[in-house]
């Protein structure tokens, strides 16, 4: 048994052990990092290490080792002066994503929204909001909420710890002020935040 069947779907874990032994990849998982789910980079030695979140579902996991690993083939394959989320990134990203984009590893209703999104993936899929809402459909239930579902006014504790009130929506993301600066911060629709009771 691999230690990649506590991450991924089963019919993942053997093509996806492949992948990283073609490529020489050390991979890490490490404890929840708020700004990323996962990174790759190449070692001065010339090796290959990329790093996931512990804390992430199958899903999102899967997702985001192969987002890694396509920045790995895209510099190998393009050379390092390409842009790190550029077309070559996007075309290899799609190429890899292809065979595991099946009924037998995603659930039916994670494809159509799966697939939308891998026409022109994104450098995060955080940034695509209905499909990281989609994803987070299948993380452990949390106490948490969609900026987007908040009451204008609301107030709210964001991933840093800090106090905010929620404003009004600009174009995509929402105006929100930092209690105690005064500060104006936009948040993605889609960022999970905790309510406070006032």
């Amino acid at each position: 048994m691999s230690v990649l069947d506590k991450y991924l779907p089963h019919l993942a874990v053997a093509p996806l052990t492949a992948l990283l032994e073609q490529y020489h990849v050390h991979l890490k998982i490490v404890d929840e990092r708020k700004t990323r789910h996962g990174d790759y980079r190449k070692n001065p030695d010339g090796s290959h290490a990329i790093t996931i979140n512990a804390n992430l579902n199958t899903y999102r996991f899967l997702i985001t080792l192969v987002h890694e690993i396509a920045h790995l083939v895209a510099f190998q394959k393009y050379g390092r002066l390409i842009k790190p989320h550029g077309v070559e990134w996007k075309h290899t990203f799609q190429q890899l994503m292809l065979p595991f984009l099946r009924p037998d590893i995603f659930p039916n209703d994670l494809l159509p929204i799966l697939a939308r999104h891998f026409k022109n993936p994104k450098a995060s899929s955080d940034t695509d909001a209905m499909m990281s809402v989609a994803l987070k459909s299948y993380d452990p239930e949390t106490d948490k909420s969609y900026i987007f579902e908040l009451q204008q006014g609301s107030i709210f504790l964001g991933p840093s710890g800090k106090k905010f009130q929620k404003g009004n929506k600009l174009r995509k993301r929402y105006r929100c002020v930092e209690i105690s600066s005064g500060k104006v911060y936009l948040f993605q629709p889609n960022a999970q935040v905790e309510v406070l009771k006032i």
